[in-house]
């Protein structure tokens, strides 16, 4: 994540670029990685929403589709907003530890707070709608970061056929 004043305010004026969303430093979503099943009394956990192993991976990225920030250790079962609100970068923003007003941009599956800003459920005004636009287009950066980064490492939309522990730093590693 950028952390000096500097890099935070070029992160902030690339986001801003896309769709004038102010004091953005990052866009936040989860996604899965498929697992082959890891056995044990423990697998279950891995099996995801869609029925499949997997291991959700948190991730944060920039205007530019680099990532600044992840998180590859938490079963496919586990929901978005459980992997972030337990996570370090949870944490860090809490304890105001970034320069002056920042926001994340995160999907109806996280809490909207203070620093993590989420689409309206049911926009009624101009105003609302205009939010939810400009959310939406800053946000997808996240989509198109995971895209691409699938895209460039097959193995991590094909699946993982490698041991948790070693599967996690293959994550990490790409």
């Amino acid at each position: 994540m950028p952390r000096t004043d500097k890099e935070i305010q070029k992160v902030k004026a690339e986001f801003y670029k896309i769709r004038q969303f102010p004091n953005v430093i990052g866009c936040i979503d989860g996604s899965h990685v498929p697992i082959q099943s890891p056995g044990g009394e423990n697998a279950e956990i891995f099996r995801n929403r869609k029925g499949y192993f997997s291991v959700n991976i948190q991730a944060v990225c920039d205007a530019n589709l680099v990532i600044r920030d992840i998180v590859a250790r938490w079963p496919g079962s586990t929901h978005d907003s459980t992997m972030f609100n337990l996570s370090r970068l949870c944490a860090s923003l809490e304890a105001h530890e970034f320069q002056g007003v920042s926001y994340l941009l995160g999907d109806s599956a996280y809490s909207c707070k203070e620093y993590l800003l989420t689409p309206l459920l049911n926009p009624s005004t101009e105003a609302e709608n205009k939010y939810n636009i400009a959310h939406i287009q800053t946000r997808n950066t996240i989509e198109r970061t995971f895209g691409v980064w699938k895209r460039r490492f097959a193995c991590l939309s094909l699946g993982l056929r490698t041991k948790i522990e070693t599967s996690l730093e293959i994550i990490v590693a790409t």
